[in-house]
This record gives C-alpha cells, sequence and structure tokens, in this order.
C-alpha cells in the first residue's frame, strides 16, 4: 500500500504509494484514511484542491495557516514535474527554517506528507504541472501566512529561473529576523 519515510525534519515524511502493475499499466492507491490517519496524527482529509500551472519555472508559495486552523496535508504531482519544498516555521523547532526539497513527477508514485507548522511551496520544472493537495482543514483567508521563497533567510536555491509567481507571494516581506508572523 504505502512506504512513509522520514526526512530530517519532524513531521515531513515522504509517501511512496506501493503500485501493482501488469501489462496494462499500473493500480495505486493515492490515499488510504486507515494507513495514513496514524501519519496525519488522527486528523481526516476535510478538503482536496487542484492546481495547474501552465509554463516551467513557476512557482507557488510559500504558504501556511496559522493557529486555529494550522493543517496537514498531502500533496502529489499528476503531471509533469516539480521541485516541492517544505521550510520548518515552528518558532521553538530544533529545525527552524530549515527546508527539504523532493522532485515530484506524475510518473512518480512518490508524494510528501506536511505536518503542522510548514510552509509549503513548489517549482515547475516542466510545462503543464498538475498538483493534487489534500488538507487536514479547510482554507481560512483571515489565517493565511507566508514566506517570500526568494528570501535569502531561507536559502532556497530554485532550480528554474522563476518564470511567474503571485503578485502575494512575490511582495512578502524577508523575515529579516522578525518571526513573530511564524508559528510558536
Amino acid at each position: 500500500m504505502f512506504e512513509v519515510l522520514e526526512t530530517s525534519l519532524h513531521g515531513l515524511s515522504i509517501i511512496k504509494n506501493l503500485r501493482s502493475e501488469d501489462q496494462r499499466g499500473y493500480f495505486e492507491r493515492i490515499y488510504c484514511s486507515e494507513s495514513l490517519c496514524p501519519g496525519l496524527l488522527g486528523e481526516s482529509i476535510l478538503q482536496i484542491n487542484r492546481s495547474f500551472s501552465k509554463a516551467c519555472g513557476t512557482l507557488r508559495g510559500l504558504h501556511f495557516q496559522t493557529y486555529p486552523v494550522t493543517e496537514q496535508k498531502m500533496v502529489r504531482c499528476i503531471r509533469g514535474r516539480v521541485y516541492d519544498v517544505a521550510v520548518d516555521v515552528r518558532r521553538g523547532s530544533p529545525t527552524f527554517l530549515q527546508w527539504h526539497a523532493e522532485v515530484l513527477e506524475g510518473s512518480s508514485p512518490k508524494s510528501l506528507l506536511i505536518g503542522c507548522g510548514f510552509a509549503h511551496g513548489f517549482q515547475t520544472l516542466s510545462d503543464d504541472c498538475e498538483m493534487l493537495y489534500f488538507h487536514t482543514k479547510p482554507h481560512s483567508p483571515a489565517n493565511e501566512g507566508g514566506l517570500n521563497p526568494r528570501d535569502p533567510a531561507l536559502g532556497i536555491p530554485w532550480p528554474e529561473p522563476i518564470s511567474e509567481i503571485s503578485i502575494k507571494d512575490s511582495g512578502r516581506k524577508f523575515l529579516d529576523g522578525r518571526y513573530e508572523t511564524l508559528l510558536p
């Protein structure tokens, strides 16, 4: 069914879906509450979103939700290829502001399980990318948080020149030692 691999950031896991393959192709389970609920700390998936990005180099993120709607999510690329990043924004964490990246692609049975307290974003490595997001909380505009993906305090080496980014994401202030907007 699933193989769960821990990363160096506590609360961030890689999920490898185990495929059944034959001459027709393959079958795989993307989500199963019985298998993955322990990884979601008993929470249930309440919202599923899909994004489509047209051009290689498109950057989305880095987003998170603040208390009381901090969320866990599982992200999966279903078409194309992306550089997917999670940043620890828990102020008391020993890995505060450290990040982990994985290349996710539609042809690979791999997802990221992102715990509460992480900002998430990705950059497309090909044209026509689609992502699925499984969230444990509904989106709350009043509780949106985010980091500027170009912030030198993070030092994320985005693999492609940034071709597209929202005004909101590019306009976020750099941290410059100010962490009050991050999670306690």
